[in-house]
């Protein structure tokens, strides 16, 4: 006879991304999820199996229904600039206000720690910034077809240099930085692809 789980493991596993997300991987243990779940041990493992493969299904998660639609509208009806300034400026009012403020990004915070190690895990981290870098590079190619760019501003270049941006936004959002500071340094950066004002 089947085993019939009596919990949502779809909502289980959203439970435990927030908690990643907010207090990393290093610092949550297994109670911490055991109790934010509300489910038991046994569950836990004969789902998703442990703390480490738990983690792996949160970050696919989040790639999948956190960034991959941000990236998906940096590339749609060839906006160009707008739609980079547009990305960035709801980077910013994501990471500083509302539900998930200053947690930052769960992707960037997995880069700065340890679980890195994971091979795993560092190919889906590979594949993130791949994905990202790629939208902005085909809004960049947009906004140089529309004249939207600088002259002598190479889009490859300047893709990869704004997905190192916005890896900076989410870890000085989750470290408290203002509002403000960041959407200036957001408004230079973008300055220097284009002689007009973005944001």
């Amino acid at each position: 006879m089947p085993d019939i789980k009596h919990f949502s493991p779809d909502t289980a596993l959203e439970s435990v991304l927030r908690l990643f997300w907010r207090q990393g991987f290093a610092t949550t243990g297994i109670q911490d999820i055991v109790t934010t779940t509300g489910l038991n041990r046994s569950s836990l493992y004969a789902t998703f199996g442990g703390k480490q493969e738990l983690y792996r299904a949160a970050l696919g998660r989040y790639l999948e229904r956190r960034s991959r639609p941000s990236f998906r509208r940096l590339v749609e009806k060839d906006r160009g600039l707008p739609a980079v300034a547009k990305f960035f400026e709801k980077l910013v009012e994501a990471r500083c206000a509302g539900e998930f403020a200053h947690w930052g990004c769960l992707i960037s915070n997995a880069h700065a720690g340890a679980e890195t190690s994971d091979p795993q895990v560092r190919a889906l981290l590979d594949r993130h910034h791949v994905e990202l870098r790629d939208a902005l590079q085909t809004a960049l190619v947009a906004a140089q077809e529309q004249g939207q760019l600088a002259a002598g501003v190479d889009p490859s270049a300047s893709a990869e240099m704004l997905a190192l941006l916005a890896y900076g936004v989410n870890l000085r959002s989750r470290g408290g930085a203002d509002a403000s500071a960041l959407r200036a340094t957001v408004r230079a950066t973008l300055q220097t692809l284009n002689d007009r004002p973005c944001v």
